[in-house]
């Protein structure tokens, strides 16, 4: 971790900085398939112990507050044999009550002292954050490119690229993408229960104003045009991309993202990855050799697993080749490993430029 650029985490708008000194190794418990908790080491630097992100409320028992987390995060609550909800009792004085495993509920944390409460839900919070990191991701925020137009040039370049590149290096139809499921990542979102798909879909409806800003409340005109790879080394290449630009060469595609992703950032719904997001339509990816599923925004496999293929006949023969034009109008909520009527992913949400 660098010193001067630590690691953030962003709970309801308020930035923490989380200082990691060592990686510690996470087991299972036997019986109850809970953690130890979080890394003995990992310090979470507090500006404040006080949060007012939630309402802590006072009853005769004192106060209480509720708040929301993802089933599938319990067990990193509890820990081991309950070890962690009890040290964190402990620390904090209050009493946390945690729905059964598998059962969608609020945590509620109760104390005698409002400030007990407010320690106790901050570092439930910042725990959550935490090991919210580590899910995969079930959804993404997309463009899609699978225009009728688009697919007709996909299946033309993927048949010309096999009648003269399939004897290259690892150059197969396996490793082509569905010319059904074309798109453009915008980012990825790790939601994991209906309340946050909920969520995402009316902070997704909250970027309206915005986007028909940009757009002047009409659809985008999109060529997609000319082909890319990230690495170093043409002859080992993982993914090919396909190039996306606005028709009249202006920055409004990439306007549109880069609101989109400080917007969903901003929420806590999504982490950035990059400071400027890299538009890209993958059109080859060697991921989809080994599993079909990875066709998904950034599917991730073992990386050893994986055999590049040389582009370099790719590249010199089908560098400008041209996919297709078409009018972009809506971006999407993706679900993950899913198909809808179309062929394309099943949409949670979807907001139209005009």
């Amino acid at each position: 971790m660098e010193i001067l650029r630590p690691s953030l985490i962003n709970i309801s708008g308020r930035v923490y900085r989380r200082n990691t000194i060592k990686e510690d190794q996470y087991e299972e418990g036997e019986e109850d398939n809970s953690y130890m908790g979080p890394p003995a080491s990992e310090q979470f630097d507090e500006e404040e112990e006080f949060c007012d992100s939630h309402s802590i409320e006072q009853n005769d028992k004192g106060f209480s507050c509720a708040i929301d987390v993802p089933s599938v995060l319990y067990k990193y609550i509890i820990g081991r044999k309950g070890e962690t909800r009890r040290r964190l009792e402990a620390d904090t004085k209050t009493d946390i009550g945690i729905p059964k495993q598998g059962v969608e509920g609020q945590i509620v944390i109760t104390g005698s002292q409002k400030a007990a409460v407010s320690s106790a839900v901050t570092r439930v919070e910042l725990l959550v954050q935490s090991f919210r990191k580590k899910q995969p991701f079930t959804h993404f925020l997309s463009f899609a490119l699978n225009h009728p137009q688009v697919q007709d040039g996909f299946l033309r370049f993927k048949e010309e690229v096999l009648e003269q590149c399939s004897q290259d290096h690892g150059v197969d139809g396996s490793i082509f993408q569905n010319p059904a499921k074309l798109h453009l990542t915008v980012g990825t979102l790790a939601l994991l229960n209906d309340l946050e798909v909920t969520q995402a879909c009316k902070q997704l409806q909250h970027c309206q104003d915005f986007i028909k800003t940009i757009t002047e409340g009409k659809p985008l005109p999109l060529e997609v045009t000319g082909i890319e790879y990230m690495n170093d080394d043409p002859a080992m290449v993982d993914v090919l991309y396909a190039k996306v630009q606005v028709k009249d060469g202006s920055d409004k595609l990439q306007a549109i993202v880069e609101r989109l992703v400080d917007h969903f950032v901003s929420s806590g719904l999504m982490v950035r990855e990059w400071d400027r997001v890299k538009l890209h339509g993958t059109v080859l990816n060697t991921l989809f050799r080994k599993d079909a599923s990875a066709e998904a925004a950034g599917g991730r496999q073992n990386m050893k697993e994986r055999e590049a293929f040389d582009a370099r006949n790719i590249l010199k023969s089908f560098g400008s080749y041209h996919f297709g034009e078409f009018d972009l109008n809506a971006v999407q909520i993706s679900q993950r490993y899913s198909t809808d009527c179309t062929g394309f992913y099943t949409s949670a949400g979807l907001l139209n430029f005009s």
